[in-house]
């Protein structure tokens, strides 16, 4: 299968780099399976950084293979432990077991939104989850550790035009 990283520039040979805030499932690099989300996840890193260019690298993942040998996190749906988990990320709490994989759906702006509410108690547990169960999320896998990165191989790069 294929996936795919949204950046301002080609990532042809990946690597951990230590990010400036806290994100969903922590530090790593992150895919999808989305060409569409990589695509605006590269068009919103190119304007925050302002250099570079919009750019999809694309990869071969064999994932049965990945999730096979890899520690992996999965989750199959925004529930309690994806909330607990994604909430502890962000607020950059998280100190439990470390995984080399963690899969599952990632929030667009919408969601985040909805998040930022509970995260500041506007929204219960139960309201969060609820609001969540209607929005469209797609997937991410983010990769966390050097053994978790010797997984997949890039292919090349999309051209806008094949994105959308």
């Amino acid at each position: 299968m294929y996936i795919y990283h949204g950046s301002n520039m080609v990532v042809e040979c990946p690597m951990l780099v230590q990010q400036n805030r806290t994100l969903d499932f922590g530090n790593g690099l992150y895919t999808t399976t989305n060409k569409m989300q990589a695509l605006n996840f590269a068009e919103k890193v190119t304007n925050r950084r302002e250099t570079g260019e919009i750019t999809v690298s694309v990869y071969n993942l064999n994932k049965a293979k990945a999730l096979r040998e890899l520690e992996v996190l999965y989750f199959d749906k925004p529930d309690e432990a994806w909330l607990d988990f994604v909430a502890k990320n962000r607020a950059g709490t998280y100190s439990e077991k470390l995984y080399d994989l963690v899969c599952g759906p990632v929030a667009n702006d919408d969601v985040y939104q909805t998040l930022a509410l509970y995260e500041t108690g506007v929204l219960s547990r139960e309201q969060t989850l609820q609001a969540l169960k209607i929005k469209k999320l797609f997937d991410q896998y983010v990769w966390k550790t050097e053994k978790a990165l010797s997984y997949f191989n890039f292919v090349g790069t999309l051209s806008l035009q094949e994105v959308k």
